[in-house]
């Protein structure tokens, strides 16, 4: 679920105290993404936001939310429906799996 090698390698590229601030950016701003999916989202977007979301999750190192999102980025891409419900699932998964573990 989360790629443990990629929190402890960017906690060494950007410093303990930078990290903390990183994560909390991190958090804030993937979860006011989720939060406008859950409540209004946007077809036309939809690709866009599972990109994003998709980057966000890939540098702080929630493997499983990126692989997700990367799943529905393809078929928005596509001109297909993205089921939102298993990048809500994941995300809260993997946010609760790093609180819960991060050193």
């Amino acid at each position: 679920m989360i790629d443990w090698d990629r929190v402890a390698e960017l906690r060494g590229e950007i410093g303990e105290d930078d990290f903390a601030e990183v994560i909390g950016m991190f958090l804030d701003e993937v979860e006011d993404k989720i939060r406008a999916l859950r409540s209004n989202p946007d077809p036309a977007t939809i690709e866009g936001d599972m990109h994003f979301i998709k980057s966000s999750a890939l540098n702080i190192g929630f493997a499983d939310l990126a692989r997700v999102c990367y799943a529905g980025e393809r078929a928005a891409a596509a001109g297909q429906s993205v089921d939102l419900a298993p990048v809500f699932a994941t995300y809260d998964a993997s946010r609760a799996a790093f609180m819960a573990d991060a050193p």
